[in-house]
């Protein structure tokens, strides 16, 4: 059976407070995800002082406080990361943070967090790109607004990172012909995953473009997930039904506090439905062949039909349209045999809704 990784993304989602980051975990574990994701940032490294707020921030925020203002609220600090750290393993989930610059990064693998998880932001970022990959770590990367072309230069410069761990290269064409080697594939196979994105919150549901998951798993033949930003929980269940082997899903304690995601983040009760719902269709995808299933094969005795005498047949007359028809069970010759009866002798008699079962003289 195949088994999703869903992580719950709380991001800032904790406003900053600790207190609230660790209940955030706790509605993780509760929903049964298999990883809580906060994001790691310095704002002075991550936004100039006279950033403007994306227009959806503005709406769930104070439109005229800057984004330098209001990332500096949702930072949290290296004591928290390592209280949040603590928390997971003893609750039995996996911590995961998205570090957004090099600092960042760097406290995230002192701290031994297992995969790197960069949004979708960063996918041109390339000296984050490859100081990532240069520290082993697996990767999971966003590709929100993405074309198929920047994600093919975000890898380049990924693999580029994992074979050369400690060298910096001249140029992206450098990159390039890492990316093309076998050597270099092996690695991003071995260590890359992507997720498909929509980078609007709430993202509109005529602009999620899901086959888009199918598309990047035959052009880069990684594993491909998808990071919802989408309301309610129908769209990151279709997702899965089409193959994707990672859902990230914003949560919050309550939609209506302030701040820029909570309104497009799931309730603790629809991320409970969601990993449920999740799970069900983890069960309904079972295999490709088609065989006939053991709840199945003790339904066919009554659900299918077998030819039984329309009216009462003598014996020495003909088998016709007339005295011949189809009804449950499945017992005696199947209707496929039906116009093979046709125009045979009955060897017997048979009173109306008699199942025929044929001698051998009659090839049964």
């Amino acid at each position: 059976m195949p088994h999703t990784y869903i992580i719950a993304e709380a991001g800032v989602n904790h406003n900053g407070n600790l207190d609230n980051a660790l209940k955030l975990v706790d509605i993780a574990v509760k929903a049964g995800a298999d990883a809580v994701k906060f994001q790691t940032f310095k704002t002075e490294n991550l936004v100039s002082v006279a950033a403007e707020k994306a227009a959806y921030q503005q709406k769930t925020t104070d439109a005229e406080e800057s984004q330098f203002t209001m990332l500096k609220r949702l930072e949290l600090d290296q004591h928290s990361h390592e209280v949040l750290i603590n928390y997971c393993k003893e609750s039995g989930i996996q911590f995961l943070s998205s570090p957004f610059d090099l600092d960042s990064l760097q406290l995230l693998i002192e701290l031994k967090i297992p995969t790197i998880k960069l949004g979708s932001g960063e996918i041109t970022n390339s000296p984050l790109l490859l100081a990532c990959a240069q520290t082993q770590k697996p990767m999971i990367l966003s590709t929100g607004m993405a074309t198929i072309a920047e994600i093919e230069q975000a890898l380049a410069v990924l693999s580029f990172g994992y074979i050369y761990p400690s060298i910096t290269p001249t140029s992206l064409e450098q990159c390039y012909q890492t990316y093309i080697s076998a050597q270099g594939q092996a690695a991003l196979h071995h260590k890359v995953s992507l997720l498909h994105c929509t980078t609007e919150y709430p993202a509109p549901f005529n602009e999620i473009n899901l086959q888009v998951i199918n598309s990047l798993a035959q052009i880069f033949g990684l594993p491909i997930g998808f990071s919802d930003h989408t309301e309610g929980i129908t769209i990151p269940i279709a997702a899965v039904a089409l193959g994707a082997k990672i859902i990230e899903k914003h949560i919050t304690l309550d939609k209506n506090m302030s701040g820029p995601d909570h309104s497009a983040s799931l309730s603790p009760e629809e991320l409970v439905d969601m990993v449920k719902s999740i799970r069900q269709v983890e069960q309904a995808l079972g295999q490709p062949q088609k065989i006939p299933t053991l709840s199945e094969q003790k339904n066919r005795h009554c659900a299918r039909k077998s030819l039984v005498a329309k009216k009462n047949i003598s014996k020495g007359e003909l088998f016709t349209a007339d005295n011949l028809t189809t009804k449950r069970p499945e017992a005696g010759v199947s209707p496929h045999s039906y116009w093979e009866i046709i125009g045979k002798i009955a060897t017997k008699s048979y009173k109306t809704d008699d199942i025929i079962f044929l001698n051998k003289n009659l090839d049964n």
